[in-house]
């Protein structure tokens, strides 16, 4: 039998708020940590696995999507929208119903209207995942986290 809910989350890792319905079905995620030093995590469920019960990779580029636009948007105060423009991954290993999954960003660069950013997405001490997107500014802003 599969892991259908997710166990604790590590120390210092609190859930993320549902910030919309769909962030609401793929969950839950957790965050960690503010600004460029953010951290997202997840633990796979069989909800996000493949026929092989491993994490599908259209669940990695979810979580990738998630912790750059998340990231991007919560380096001002009050918070902005930045909608993809363009992601990229590149797969490079794989991960199991149960594993932790962590995410660290790296920005490039944040102009007026677009932004470059990676994300990498660890299991354990194994990098599974680099990410590279561009992002464009919506306009809008947020009050909260």
């Amino acid at each position: 039998m599969g892991i259908s809910e997710p166990r604790e989350a590590p120390a210092g890792f609190t859930p993320m708020p549902p910030l919309s319905p769909a962030l609401e079905t793929f969950g839950p995620v957790y965050m960690h940590g503010a600004g460029t030093d953010r951290r997202f995590g997840m633990f796979v469920l069989r909800k996000h696995c493949n026929m092989r019960s491993k994490v599908h990779g259209g669940f990695l580029a979810t979580l990738a999507d998630i912790a750059l636009s998340f990231t991007l948007g919560h380096l001002t105060d009050p918070a902005s929208g930045f909608v993809t423009v363009s992601l990229n991954l590149d797969y490079a290993g794989n991960a199991d119903e149960g594993d932790w999954l962590e995410t660290r960003t790296d920005v490039q660069r944040r102009g007026r209207t677009l932004a470059f950013a990676n994300c990498y997405i660890w299991r354990g001490d194994t990098r599974i995942v680099r990410a590279s997107g561009v992002f464009m500014a919506t306009g809008k802003t947020y009050s909260s986290d």
